[in-house]
This record gives C-alpha cells, structure tokens and sequence, in this order.
C-alpha cells in the first residue's frame, strides 16, 4: 500500500490570494479546478477521522479511496492510501451500500491543483475554511513552503473528515458540509 506525504495549512483570505500569485513565481504548474463532492463511509468500528473509505464524485465520474493515517509527531500527515477511478459512482455506491456499509459524512470542496515537480499543490475551499496542501516527499514539502514564503502559515493537522464531523451538521445522522444552495 502507497503511503501519502503531505502538510496541510489553514489560509486566510489574503493568503490564499498570496500563495495563487506565488505559485506560478516558483515554477508551479495550474492543472486545473474541480468541484468535489466526497462521501465518506463507517468501516466497522474505525474512527472515520484515522481511517476512512471515500466515495470522491467530481462531475460524473469517481474515485474510491482508503486511507488509514499513521502515527506522526510532526506537522506533516503519513497515510497509507490505495484508490481507483470508477466509472460508475452511483453504482459504486449501491455496492457499498448493499455490503451494509454506512454513509457517516459528506463534505464539498472546490480543488485548484498545481505540480511543481514531483509535488502537488492544492488550495482547498471547504463550508468551513480555506486551506493548502502540499503533496510529495518531506524535502519536496519542506522546499516548496520554503519557496512561497508564506508569512504566518498555520498548519491544520485536522483531515478533512475530521473537520467535517467537527463543523458539519447532523442530517439524520449523516455529518454535512456543504456550501450553501444558490437561489434563483
């Protein structure tokens, strides 16, 4: 099982707007946006924050994770991860849901990815805040906070489900966060 490497920041509204004019001042590279909406699901009797199995929908196509974090004392998360495409999300989630698997959270996200390297970089809009991420090896992470030059950055050792079930809302015992519907 792969083992991912990353660091995530909590941003503020000025800094977010700083590391996006930065990033391309360092090399980075902007894959892209996403909007995504992430479906995470009760395994047994694990903590949904330390290890989780996600159902990712990002338009019509998917993506299931496992993750299991593993002990760190530093700012930076260690998770073993396997994770495939899947060509159908609303299949997947019928064969979840007829294994007896239960839906324990959902949050959204919009995604801008950048690569600079072997690293990526994603600046994370969630109902509840703003972050980054950097993805790669320790001295990749290490270099590429270096390189933004960031004042006053804050790391989040919080995962993202985590978060959720601390600032999401109880749906019928489901945990949300979810951006606000926009009314026409």
């Amino acid at each position: 099982m792969a083992i991912e490497i990353e660091k995530k920041y909590r941003l503020t509204k000025k800094q977010r707007e700083e590391v996006l004019r930065r990033l391309p001042e360092i090399g980075a590279q902007r894959q892209g946006e996403e909007f995504e909406v992430n479906t995470l699901y009760q395994l047994g009797g694990a903590d949904v924050g330390n290890t989780v199995l996600r159902l990712r929908r990002i338009g019509d196509r998917g993506i299931l994770t496992y993750k299991q974090r593993l002990p760190s004392t530093s700012g930076m998360k260690h998770q073993l991860e396997e994770e495939t495409a899947v060509e159908d999300p609303d299949a997947m989630e019928a064969i979840l849901d007829g294994l007896g698997l239960r839906v324990a959270a959902v949050y959204e996200k919009r995604r801008e990815t950048w690569v600079r390297g072997k690293t990526e970089i994603v600046i994370d809009e969630l109902p509840f805040g703003l972050f980054m991420e950097i993805e790669g090896s320790v001295n990749d992470i290490n270099e590429v906070e270096s390189k933004l030059g960031i004042k006053g950055l804050r790391n989040e050792t919080l995962t993202y489900p985590r978060l959720t079930l601390k600032h999401g809302t109880d749906h019928e015992g489901i945990i949300e966060a979810r951006f606000p519907v926009k009314q026409s």
